[in-house]
């Protein structure tokens, strides 16, 4: 399971890109755009972050 949840946060990270380049070009509020490229930028760090080592390994 170690390198199963680093790579979903990672997958669902890049669907977000996709969705917050799709809003943008769609002309949807800057409100929803912010808000998903957000939750993007906090997929890609946590998916990073649980890579990295730590004192649990």
């Amino acid at each position: 399971m170690g390198g199963v949840l680093p790579s979903l946060l990672l997958i669902l990270a890049g669907v977000l890109v996709g969705g917050v380049w799709s809003l943008h070009r769609q002309g949807a509020p800057r409100g929803a755009v912010v808000v998903t490229a957000l939750l993007a930028v906090l997929a890609t760090a946590a998916g990073v972050l649980w890579m990295l080592p730590g004192e649990g390994t």
